[in-house]
């Protein structure tokens, strides 16, 4: 997906987002922010942070990072964060996810939570994750994976060629998030509704 066709897509879903997709992203954000706060971590970054709605959730002893190319989407972020008075929220920033501004070995844990399926050149953007998150650390990860077979993957092979108009790639492999090889899997799980989304943990190996 192009750069300027994810701004586009998400000027357009921005004022909307909270009451659509994020109503069908809510058990994933349950369940990556739930995740994160029971790691015995200290700062946090999430990658495509949107219109925040994860925000207030993370423990408040947390340093949380946000960042996200779309300004529109960081404009509803930061009326949450000022809104709901949330100072666990150290910084929200624009930033392209392909090149992270943050120096190697940085955050505890990372949290990409619908969005590799969003942005351009997703092997960049897992790379960059893995180069920002301290050895040992924690990369969380919520996503629709393409399915094989079933009625699904019909759905998903129909609407791949809309992926620019709908902002997100319907028939995304899972494969394309585990090309890391400093990344290894730690746990994996389906999620709400109808195991539509995919739960994902990977942990940054330590180097020698």
């Amino acid at each position: 997906m192009e750069l300027e066709a994810v701004k586009s897509s998400y000027a357009r879903w921005a004022p909307v987002y909270d009451k659509t997709f994020g109503i069908i992203t809510s058990g994933g954000r349950r369940a990556a922010v739930g995740f994160i706060n029971g790691l015995n971590s200290k700062s946090v970054l999430e990658v495509g942070v949107g219109t925040g709605l994860a925000l207030p959730h993370y423990r408040t002893d947390l340093e949380v990072t946000g960042v996200d190319f779309s300004t529109d989407m960081l404009g509803k972020a930061r009326a949450k964060v000022e809104k709901q008075g949330l100072k666990h929220v150290k910084e929200l920033r624009q930033m392209d996810a392909r090149s992270l501004d943050f120096p190697d070995n940085h955050f505890d844990a990372v949290a990409a939570m619908h969005i590799v399926s969003v942005v351009p050149e997703p092997e960049k953007v897992m790379a960059e994750m893995a180069r920002v998150c301290k050895p040992g650390g924690k990369i969380v990860i919520t996503n629709h994976f393409a399915k094989e077979d079933g009625a699904m993957a019909v759905v998903e092979k129909i609407s791949a060629p809309f992926a620019n108009l709908l902002g997100w790639h319907s028939d995304f492999e899972m494969a394309t998030v585990l090309k890391q090889p400093n990344l290894k899997l730690v746990e994996q799980r389906p999620l709400p509704p109808v195991n539509m989304m995919t739960f994902l943990v990977l942990e940054k190996i330590q180097s020698n």
